[in-house]
Formats: C-alpha cells, structure tokens, sequence
C-alpha cells in the first residue's frame, strides 16, 4: 500500500478524535456552561449537521482546485475550529467551533475516499479505504481514551487545545506524503450532480444514514449509561471508549477485506447482527461485563459497514465520484445527527438512559431492510440487462 495511505490516516485520526471525544467529557462540559445532558448532545448533533452540509459545499467549491490542496485547505479548517471549541466563552461559541471543525469532516473523508482508491489496483480499492479509515478507528483506542482522560483531569479545553494540534500534524503529513494529482478535466459540478441520478447511490447513503446512525444513537449517551446503569466510575469510561475502538479497529479491517469480495452479503451479514446488538444492549447494559462485550462488538459491526458502503457509492458513481463519496460520509453523520437527537428525545421523555439502544435498533434494522430492497433492484437490473454497464459490475459482483 503507498505511503500517502498514512498521510490520510493521520488526517482521519484528529478527526475521528474531535468526533468521538465530546462523547466521553460530554458530562462536563455541560456542567461547565449549566446545560442538561441532552442539551449538551447537540454538540454532537450540530457537529453531525455540519458535516451533512459541508461535504457536499466543500467539495463542490474543491473542484476548482487540486485535492492535495483541497485536503490542505480542510485540515487548516478543522485546525481552527478546535481553537475555537478550546476557548469557548459560552455554550453557543463552543457549538460554533464544534461545526467549524465539522465542516472539513465530509470533504476530507470524500476526496481522501477517491485518493485513496486510486492509489491501488481496482480489486484493492476497498482495502485502501479502509486503511484511510483506520485512522479513525485508531483514534478511538489511543485519542478519544486520552482525550478523555485529559479532559477529566486537567479539564476539556486542553482536549481541543491538543486535537488541534492533532489537526497541524495532519496538515503536515497531507503536505509531504499525498502526491500532487492535479484537478482533473472532468471534474466540474454539472458531472458531479450527476452521480445522483442512480438510484443505488441514494439507496447507500440512505443505509448509511439508518446502519450507522443506530451505533451513535447508543454511544453519545456511553457515559451516563454506563455510570448511572451499568454501575462503572466516570474514569472507567476511558477504558469503555478503548473497547469500542478496538471493536471499530477490527471491524474496519474486516469490512474492507470482505467488501472487496462479497460486498451486499457482509451488508446483510453487519447490519442484522448490529440490530440485534443494539436490541441486546438495551439489556447488557445492566452488567459490567456484559455491557463491554456489547460496546466492542457495536464497535466492530458498526464500522464493518464502512468500507462496503463507501465503495458501493464509489462503484455507482464511477464516472464522478468526488461528490457522491463526500456526500455519503454526509450521509454517516446526519445518521449521527439524527440518532443523537433521538437518543436524547427518549431520555427527556423519561424512558430511561438504554433507550437509545432500542432506537438505534430500529435505525440499523431498517438499513437491513433498505440492503435487501437495493440487492433485489440490482439483481433484476442484472437479469434484465445481461451486459452490465461499467458501473454496475462491481456492485452487482457481490452478490454473486
């Protein structure tokens, strides 16, 4: 694999990081600015939005320039977003920094997803991005933990401070690592949007909204479930948070190995046992062991998905991909957004701190829904049109 696979990885590390971290000192920064638990999750939820709206914005604008230097222009961007979550005065300067940040998210992930691809050959495509995923997934075993740590002990302002810091690295390692491509002709926005005319492409970010959206519906709301439910000490999160990282590592690794193989059957396979997880955890969460045997393993299936769904919308939208990539890590995050947000409905409404795991349930057992209804329409697309378009082929293989 070439070496500028770890420049993105570094990039995806800070990012994962700022995304995940708010999570685990998410009951003090509430106490800081005197706002409830749910309040406070729409720090998570707004980052979500941000990343929904800038993917598509950002890389629209980036088709004018090179994606070296469009991946330079975001990491300075999630840069200064940080700073500004860092030494926020008031809740609503906070929430601004928090989707300053965010607005890179997409566009990072969107472009990083088709420079990754096309470093390697087609039948390691999925692989690659997985790789460039992996810096996430690394950050929620050493940098979301730590973050964690820091922000409990010497307090949440140094957590930012320091992920900004995080950010500048992966400026540096973008600069000296990602070769310079140059913008390609056919990239401008007419041939972007029109991606969006197959109907798959919308079908994989709807499952991506519903699949993952179900892991965060549980997650942001880790810390007071796992303290006032399953009983663990606020430290302790830390260790939760390593678990679940380790889960994502390893998910991610096998998501991206099997999508290169049978893509629609791992879909089948990780969405259904994910519901069922989730549904589970509704019940684990009462019992210290039980409960972080359930977290790594919604780690793991959560973030299986990942891969296969992300190169599912690179092979629909072959001829344009930029966009499409980008709008689909949109896609993963108004999941976030919209399961934050139902997440802390349940609990204002006084169903109790696990339920959110039966919300998100419900979310990831629809996306299995909507993967059999997509595998149904691209099977009798391939019966009906034996000679498959150039597009189609590589999704359609999986389910050979």
């Amino acid at each position: 694999m070439p070496l500028a696979l770890l420049a993105l990885a570094i990039g995806a590390f800070g990012i994962g990081t700022t995304e995940f971290v708010i999570m685990g000192v998410l009951p003090q920064v509430a106490g800081d600015f005197g706002v409830s638990i749910p309040t406070a999750g729409w720090l998570v939820t707004g980052y979500a939005l941000g990343v929904v709206l800038g993917a598509p914005l950002l890389t629209v604008l980036g088709t004018k320039v090179s994606r070296k230097k469009m991946l330079l222009f975001l990491m300075g961007l999630f840069v200064v977003g940080n700073l500004l979550s860092a030494v926020a005065p008031s809740f609503g300067v906070m929430l601004t920094g928090r989707i300053v940040a965010s607005l890179a998210h997409g566009a990072f992930f969107g472009i990083g997803s088709v420079v990754a691809a096309d470093l390697v050959a087609p039948e390691r495509k999925a692989s690659a991005i997985s790789l460039m995923f992996m810096g996430l997934t690394v950050a929620n075993i050493v940098g979301v933990p730590l973050g964690t740590s820091i922000g409990q002990s010497a307090g949440w302002r140094v957590t930012f401070a320091l992920v900004a810091a995080l950010g500048v690295a992966g400026f540096l390692g973008v600069a000296g690592l990602v070769p310079e491509t140059g913008r390609p002709e056919s990239r401008n926005v007419r041939t972007e949007f029109a991606a969006f005319k197959n109907v798959q492409v919308w079908l994989a970010m709807a499952m991506t909204v519903l699949g993952y959206g179900g892991v965060f519906a549980a997650i942001t709301y880790i810390t007071p479930m796992m303290t006032e439910v399953a009983g663990y000490t606020e430290g302790a999160v830390t260790w939760l948070l390593v678990l679940f990282g380790i889960g994502m590592f390893l998910g991610n690794l096998l998501g991206g190995r099997f999508a290169d193989r049978a893509l629609m059957p791992l879909l089948f396979t990780t969405l259904g046992a994910l519901a069922v997880a989730l549904l589970a955890f509704t019940a684990t969460a009462h019992d210290k062991v039980l409960a972080a045997v359930t977290i790594t393993l919604i780690g793991a299936l959560g973030f299986a998905t990942v891969p296969p769904l992300q190169k599912w919308v690179l092979d629909q939208a072959s001829a344009a991909p930029t966009l499409a990539s980008a709008a689909n890590i949109g896609a993963f995050n108004l999941g976030n957004a919209l399961a934050a947000w139902l997440g802390g409905v349940v609990i204002a409404a006084g169903l109790g701190y696990t339920a959110p795991n039966w919300v998100g349930a419900l979310l990831s057992g629809t996306a299995l829904l909507l993967a059999f209804l997509a595998a149904f329409l691209a099977k009798r697309t391939r019966t009906a049109t034996p000679q498959a378009d150039p597009i189609a082929t590589p999704v359609t293989a999986g389910l050979r």
